[in-house]
C-alpha cells in the first residue's frame, strides 16, 4: 500500500509563494525599491497612475534637479517617459526623456513635444545631463539631471508609458483616463501630495477645456432640467400663467445658446488634438446638439392646446426634452472623467443634480397634491348640483 502524501513538505513551500507575493507587492512602493549607483534620492513618490514611481533631489544651490523614474511599459517592446512642462500643466510643450529596447539594449530619445500633433526630437528647451536608462526585472528606468529655474519650489512633470516602438519610432500610447492624466505638480520639498496641479499655471489649451466643461455643465447639467422643472411644476397654478411659459423658454433658449457654445467648443478641442478620441463623449455631444436644435424649433412649431396634433406635440416634446436631460448628465461625467478637474468641482455638480431632484421630487408631490383636491373640489361640485336640483324638483313632485 502506497503511503499518503507527506503535508508538510508542501508547508514550506507554500510559505515560499508567500514570500515571493509579498516582495512583489512591496516592490510596487518607491520606498522599497533599490536603485543602482551611488547616487541617493532623498524623496520619493508613488506617482497617482500607471504605476510609475520617481525617486528626485532638488539642490537649490545649483538649481539642479536629479531623478530617477521607474516604471514598467506595457509590454516588453514599449517604452516610458518622463519630463518637465515649463509654459503648461500637460503633454503640450513638455520636454521629456523616452526610455526603450533598441535591438535588445536599452537606448534614450530626447522629444520637444510642441503639441500632441508636432513632436521634435533632439535638443530640449531645458538643460539635462547624467542621462542614463537601464532594464531591471521588467521595470524600466531614466536617470537624468534637469536644470530648473532659481528660486522656485516647484516644477509641472508629465510621465507616460506606450506599447511599442517601431525602428526607432515611438508608437503612440493609449488615451485612457490613466493615460491623460499623468501629470503633476512636483514639490521640491518632498511633499507626497505632488500630484496637486491647483497652483500651477493653466495652459491656453486646458483654459479651453475649463470653458468647454463649463458651457456644458451649466447647459446641459442645470440649465435644461431647471427649464423642465418650471414647466411640469409652474403651470398648474393658473397665477403662473402665463409667466411659467416666458421662464421656461427663456431657460431653455439659454440652455441652448450655452450649449452650442460649449460644443463648438469641444469639436474646435477635437480638430487641434489629432490622435486624441473620445468617441462616446464626442458622439453623445453631437446627438445632444442634434436634439436640442430640434427641440429649439418646438417653439416655432407649438399647435394650439385644442388642435388635434398637439397630443403628438406633447409627446415629441417631452420625449426629447427628457432624452436631453439624461444624456447632457451622462456626458457631463464622462467629461469630468476626462478632465479630470479638482474634486471640489464634481462634488458641486453631485450637489447641484441632488438639490434639483430633490425639488422635483417636493414639487412633485405639491402638484399631486393640488391636482387631487381640484378633482375632489369639482367632483363635489357636481354632485351638489344634482342634489340641489333634485331638491328644487321635489316640491312640484308632491
Amino acid at each position: 500500500m502506497s503511503s499518503p502524501p507527506s503535508t508538510p513538505n508542501s508547508i514550506p513551500f507554500l510559505f515560499f509563494l508567500l514570500s515571493l507575493f509579498l516582495t512583489s507587492v512591496s516592490s510596487l512602493q518607491c520606498s522599497t525599491q533599490k536603485l543602482t549607483g551611488t547616487k541617493v534620492y532623498p524623496n520619493c513618490i508613488d506617482l497617482p497612475v500607471l504605476n510609475s514611481f520617481l525617486h528626485y533631489t532638488h539642490d537649490p544651490s545649483n538649481s539642479t534637479l536629479s531623478v530617477a523614474f521607474v516604471a514598467a511599459p506595457p509590454n516588453p517592446s514599449g517604452w516610458i517617459s518622463w519630463g518637465i512642462n515649463p509654459t503648461g500643466t500637460g503633454m503640450a510643450g513638455a520636454q521629456v526623456l523616452v526610455a526603450f529596447k533598441n535591438n535588445g539594449v536599452m537606448a534614450v530619445k530626447k522629444l520637444n513635444l510642441k503639441s500632441y500633433s508636432i513632436i521634435i526630437p533632439g535638443n530640449l528647451s531645458v538643460e539635462v545631463w547624467d542621462i542614463k536608462v537601464e532594464e531591471d526585472g521588467g521595470l524600466m528606468k531614466i536617470f537624468a539631471t534637469v536644470k530648473v529655474p532659481v528660486s522656485v519650489d516647484s516644477v509641472n512633470h508629465v510621465w507616460q508609458v506606450g506599447p511599442s516602438v517601431t525602428n526607432g519610432m515611438i508608437g503612440r500610447h493609449e488615451f485612457n483616463p490613466e493615460n491623460l492624466n499623468s501629470k503633476g505638480r512636483l514639490s521640491f520639498n518632498g511633499d507626497k501630495g505632488s500630484d496637486d496641479d491647483s497652483n500651477a499655471p493653466v495652459d491656453f489649451t486646458t483654459k479651453k477645456k475649463n470653458i468647454h466643461g463649463v458651457l456644458n455643465t451649466v447647459s446641459w447639467g442645470i440649465l435644461f432640467p431647471l427649464g423642465v422643472i418650471i414647466a411640469r411644476y409652474m403651470r398648474i397654478f393658473p397665477s403662473a400663467d402665463p409667466a411659467w411659459f416666458y421662464l421656461h423658454v427663456g431657460c431653455q433658449l439659454s440652455a441652448y445658446v450655452l450649449g452650442v457654445a460649449g460644443w463648438a467648443t469641444g469639436m474646435k478641442l477635437g480638430s487641434e488634438s489629432e490622435g486624441i478620441q473620445f468617441s462616446a463623449h464626442r458622439n453623445i455631444g453631437i446627438t445632444l446638439f442634434c436634439l436640442a436644435t430640434i427641440q429649439i424649433f418646438a417653439l416655432f412649431l407649438r399647435p394650439n392646446k385644442d388642435h388635434k396634433y398637439r397630443f403628438y406635440w406633447n409627446i415629441y416634446h417631452h420625449s426629447f426634452g427628457y432624452t436631453i436631460i439624461i444624456l447632457g448628465i451622462l456626458n457631463i461625467f464622462r467629461g469630468f472623467d476626462i478632465l479630470n478637474p479638482q474634486k471640489i468641482w464634481k462634488s458641486a455638480y453631485i450637489l447641484s443634480i441632488i438639490a434639483l431632484a430633490v425639488v422635483a421630487l417636493l414639487l412633485e408631490v405639491i402638484t399631486w397634491i393640488v391636482v387631487l383636491r381640484r378633482k375632489s373640489r369639482n367632483s363635489n361640485k357636481t354632485y351638489d348640483g344634482y342634489n340641489n336640483g333634485q331638491n328644487r324638483q321635489q316640491p312640484h313632485s308632491i
